[in-house]
């Protein structure tokens, strides 16, 4: 079977060594993903423009793989202040208002770079149109 992949050029992915998102079998993974915007963290101190932007970026790979946010099954929001649900929930509702996935949030001690309050991971299925 085989993949597609998708590289947003982050530094991070070479590093690393993985892809912003990958399809197999009509399922797509989408790594964690920061608010990152030209390199540098997005909005800080700001958790609902930072959910926002993370949701952005996913939104830009599942698009370039043919799918939209309607084909999101699954997110999952990593955290580093559990006390900020609500911001972090009220960005990520209206996101996905009428197509809501199943989701988790998580409070996590840190993420790449203190700057970054959230990162989020998303699961979706190509549908079947």
């Amino acid at each position: 079977m085989s993949s597609r992949r998708i590289f947003s050029g982050t530094p991070w992915e070479k590093v690393v060594g993985y892809c912003r998102a990958i399809e197999r079998g009509g399922v797509v993974a989408v790594s964690g993903t920061v608010s990152a915007f030209e390199g540098k963290a997005f909005a800080v101190g700001d958790a609902g423009a930072q959910t926002s932007r993370c949701l952005e970026i996913i939104e830009s790979a599942l698009r370039e793989l043919g799918l939209s946010r309607a084909d999101v099954i699954r997110t999952r929001l990593f955290v580093t202040d559990i006390s900020r649900w609500e911001e972090f929930g009220r960005a990520h509702g209206e996101f996905f208002r009428g197509c809501e996935p199943a989701t988790s949030m998580l409070e996590v001690s840190a993420l790449i770079s203190p700057e970054y309050l959230v990162e989020i991971e998303a699961d979706a299925v190509r549908s079947v149109r």
